[in-house]
């Protein structure tokens, strides 16, 4: 029987083990010190658990760190990890540093179902959903980690889609009792699932990105299947009915396609859909990916659209493109070790 990992449990899911084992309660939460700030590769380092403790414990948990199987790192200093989760599946998180901060940009689920015609890892398929250890593992397992100052949930898969985990992975990050990191420094992205979103929004206080990409309603469906079931008017409503006022900030990912949405009439539906709403749009250049017909929009029109935008007075920014040299979008890198490791199987070159 494999051993299952103690990292990534909540304080209530080590409290429930403990109890569960004959052991005291407040085991929980020496055993929660030892994992997310003493930072420990095994049961053996808890030495304020008694030896018969950690030997009853050791029988059937570990501690349950992966390590990175390959790392590239870009002329610019962005770094890609690729993360194995099980025969033939991967997941990725790119470092991003910078003067003044470190990005981290996180997984959440193996492939994504939502389908975008913009996303090399929606052309892979639901694999399956990441565990709560699984996504801080990506933080805790890189030579970086320490250095890291802000984290996306930005990678592989729809973080909505694996709510339970991603919430478990927050609570995790930003508690006291965990790695004690602040909510304001963390950003949950979404394509716009509303019932899971309002879920969040409710029970974290973290950041939220929407990936908006085109205002009007057919031709977002045209790129995002999501469309079918929740339409962006009724995103942004819901959002309305949030505070963000304080501290807490809602912003808009909003990639630029050539000829696709990048027109006056597109900043023109964007400035009503987001009509007194506090909210930043990033817009992002677009990197053509294998098998699809989309283009990048050039960079005379995204300083105009970015002008325009401003101009409504809606807070518009350029995100700056890192990682090109080393496939940093997300889905590239695994899609291609997953193709690799297929061949490998069936006996290819």
């Amino acid at each position: 029987m494999s051993k299952k990992p103690l990292f990534g449990l909540t304080l209530q899911q080590l409290t429930t083990l403990v109890t569960e084992e004959g052991l005291p309660k407040f085991t929980a939460k020496q055993i929660a010190d030892w994992l997310y700030k003493k930072e420990v590769t095994s049961i053996e380092q808890m030495t304020n658990l008694s030896l018969k403790t950690r030997e009853q414990l050791s029988e059937r948990y570990t501690v349950g760190l992966i390590n990175p199987s390959k790392v590239s790192e870009s002329t610019d200093g962005t770094k890609k990890y690729l993360f194995p989760t099980d025969t033939l599946k991967y997941i990725e998180a790119a470092y991003i540093p910078e003067a003044d901060r470190a990005t981290l940009c996180v997984s959440s689920q193996v492939g994504c179902k939502m389908g975008c015609l913009f996303c090399m890892t929606g052309k892979q398929g639901f694999q399956g959903n990441l565990t709560a250890g699984e996504i801080i593992n990506q933080l805790r397992s890189i030579p970086e980690w320490k250095k890291v100052s802000n984290l996306v949930y930005m990678g592989m898969g729809e973080p909505f889609d694996n709510l339970e985990n991603v919430l478990a992975s927050l609570e995790i990050l930003t508690s006291d009792w965990g790695m004690g990191m602040s909510p304001k420094r963390i950003t949950v992205s979404t394509i716009g699932v509303i019932p899971a979103m309002k879920e969040f929004l409710e029970k974290s206080s973290c950041h939220l990105a929407v990936s908006l990409h085109n205002p009007f309603d057919e031709e977002r469906r045209s790129i995002m299947p999501i469309q079918n079931v929740y339409l962006i008017k009724d995103v942004v409503d819901e959002i309305r009915k949030f505070d963000f006022s304080g501290q807490r900030r809602v912003s808009f990912e909003y990639i630029m396609f050539d000829g696709i949405n990048d027109t006056p009439r597109h900043v023109k539906e964007m400035a009503r859909l987001l009509n007194g709403l506090k909210c930043r749009v990033n817009l992002i250049r677009f990197h053509p990916i294998p098998d699809t017909p989309l283009l990048g929009t050039p960079d005379d029109k995204l300083f105009e659209f970015r002008d325009a935008l401003t101009a409504k007075g809606i807070f518009t920014t350029i995100r700056a493109s890192r990682g090109q040299d080393i496939q940093a979008a997300c889905g590239l890198l695994s899609t291609k070790e997953l193709v690799k490791k297929q061949r490998e199987a069936k006996g290819e070159e």
